[in-house]
């Protein structure tokens, strides 16, 4: 088993990785007091691929609540019947409330693990790609609201990180490459060597070699882990690198309605392709590298342009001005001077976005 440590003092958690690990997941989840059941929140695709093992792995009793899959579950209405379910259930401030599946899940649980009582415990056990490598590890908690993406959540660490690569054999090939997009961004923002390894393995990972899966899980962990270890709060700026991409990304997103025309991995992918073309043509970037990178990104399966429907600088502009990391109305990139190092680009200038993208629209 291979096991990461994100180091918060008094609020560390391990990440454990380690194929299996399902059916052994009792050993790292203590069970409620009295014989009060564990609770696990998982979705409608994932319960019927992977709950009885991990049911079976917890070894005592267990209550599931199953919610509609899909980016649209992370809104109010599904907050709310989850907690409200919590609730009727018991759940108490020391209990685990485990959350199986991809990043909606984990997400929208840990929000409402964040609210619940003013607060309950949690444990991330991801089953896509794409959770796995990011959006478990953290402490990230959000729903979507009609002004954009993961604007409304909380900073809300979970107690432990299951992660067992086996699940992603039963993961849709779309959904693979999408969570790989993530794998490419840790890369890009900090280790130019992972970036070249992922060159090199890209087509094994995705063909599901275990040893190149259990690798790329296993360094993005580390990657991330360092962040946020330096950074919970994204206060000082480094944890903002872990967004490359998400600037354009989540407009893009937004301008197709969080719907599945564009999952959240492909928008990423678009986005860095997007960031690296816009750091070139700001002079920052060799354009040499921003190709490169978008010819990695299309040799992965994944966009790297804007797609059809959001085709509207405008309106992306609009939604990026909604980003989280706003201030005073200026909008920050991440954006990068090479392979490997990304930085933070504080006060873009929007109007020339919006030309860039006019230009990418029309390419």
């Amino acid at each position: 088993m291979k096991t990461i440590q994100v180091a918060l003092g008094a609020g560390s958690y391990d990440i454990h990785v380690e194929a299996g690990l399902l059916d052994r997941a009792g050993e790292h989840v203590p069970a409620p007091a009295g014989d009060r059941p564990t609770v696990i929140v998982t979705d409608e695709i994932v319960a019927p691929l992977h709950l009885e093992r991990l049911l079976n792995g917890l070894g005592g009793p267990a209550e599931t609540i199953v919610l509609p899959a899909g980016e649209r579950t992370k809104s109010w209405s599904q907050l709310e019947r989850l907690t409200e379910r919590l609730l009727e259930l018991g759940v108490e401030r020391g209990d685990h409330i485990l959350a199986l599946g991809g990043g909606v899940i984990g997400d929208l649980t840990g929000f409402a693990a964040s609210i619940l009582r003013r607060g309950c415990r949690f444990v991330q056990v991801p089953t896509t790609l794409l959770a796995q490598v990011d959006s478990s590890v953290g402490g990230k908690t959000a729903i979507n609201s009609a002004a954009g993406k993961n604007l409304v959540g909380a900073f809300h660490q979970p107690s432990a990180v299951l992660i067992d690569p086996a699940v992603l054999a039963t993961l849709p090939d779309r959904e693979l490459r999408a969570g790989y997009a993530e794998v490419v961004k840790y890369g890009l923002l900090g280790d130019a060597d992972f970036y070249a390894w992922c060159e090199a393995n890209a087509a094994a990972v995705l063909a599901g070699d275990d040893a190149a899966q259990a690798h790329a899980i296993a360094v993005s962990c580390r990657a991330k882990a360092a962040v946020v270890a330096a950074d919970e709060r994204e206060t000082k700026g480094r944890r903002a690198l872990l967004n490359l991409g998400h600037t354009f990304g989540h407009a893009l997103e937004a301008e197709l309605g969080f719907s599945g025309r564009l999952l959240h991995g492909e928008a990423v992918a678009a986005g860095m392709a997007l960031a690296a073309r816009y750091s070139a043509r700001l002079g920052l970037m060799a354009p040499g590298e921003a190709t490169r990178i978008s010819e990695h990104v299309r040799a992965a399966g994944l966009p790297s342009t804007i797609p059809d429907g959001a085709r509207s600088p405008q309106r992306l502009v609009q939604h990026m001005r909604q980003d989280k990391k706003a201030a005073a109305g200026r909008v920050p990139l991440i954006l990068m001077r090479r392979i490997g190092e990304a930085f933070v680009y504080p006060e873009a200038d929007m109007e020339d976005v919006e030309r860039f993208l006019t230009e990418e629209c029309a390419a």
